[in-house]
């Protein structure tokens, strides 16, 4: 499968308007899910079961913080140029572990079932509320810093998005897994993140 390609160039639409599309998507990705369960009489039923009650729970979360999420990724277009870039990331990979640890934790008890997975995957398939559209604004943005020369030539901007993305993820992942008591708190984590992606020049 070919990597997709990122325009470093592309310019983030409305971001309200970018919002409520996400919120739509949402309501569309439950709709299909439904309705395959309903059409296909092989499956076991899930709805007013506990794993349905998860499913429910877990689309209901995601319409209401993925919005939010993307709202703040497209906002940060309006910070190009003003503070420090590493100061400005702070606050989105604080924002992002926050969105993934209740993202990851409602996710785990609706996904025990294989035939849920599957409708998932296929309910996602078609929609535009993937991994890309996380990705896509936050490479926008380090593209724009680096094009305003505040950002190490250096840097490849979807590579360090997709780094910072992940770092994410990460601590998010761990933190359902072991505890928040085992591991740094959230800010230290976002800081490190962001640290570790070595993004401004390197000041003689």
């Amino acid at each position: 499968m070919a990597t997709p390609r990122i325009d470093p160039y592309h310019k983030t639409a409305d971001p309200h308007r970018n919002a409520q599309d996400a919120r739509l998507r949402v309501l569309e990705l439950a709709a299909f899910m439904k309705r395959e369960e309903a059409d296909d009489a092989s499956r076991p039923r899930s709805r007013g079961t506990e794993a349905g009650h998860a499913v429910d729970m877990f689309l209901a979360l995601l319409q209401d913080r993925l919005p939010v999420w993307r709202r703040i990724l497209d906002d940060l277009m309006y910070l190009v140029g003003k503070g420090r870039v590493t100061e400005n990331l702070l606050p989105i990979a604080r924002a992002g572990i926050d969105y993934y640890c209740e993202v990851q934790s409602a996710a785990l008890p609706a996904f025990t079932s294989p035939s849920v997975t599957v409708r998932f995957r296929e309910a996602m398939r078609d929609s535009d509320i993937g991994p890309m559209s996380e990705i896509v604004p936050l490479t926008a943005y380090l593209a724009a810093e680096q094009r305003a020369g505040r950002l190490s030539p250096e840097v490849v901007p979807v590579a360090s998005a997709r780094l910072l993305l992940a770092g994410c993820f990460r601590h998010a992942y761990y933190e359902i897994l072991l505890g928040p008591d085992s591991l740094p708190s959230r800010d230290e984590a976002a800081e490190e993140i962001v640290q570790e992606l070595r993004l401004e020049p390197r000041r003689v």
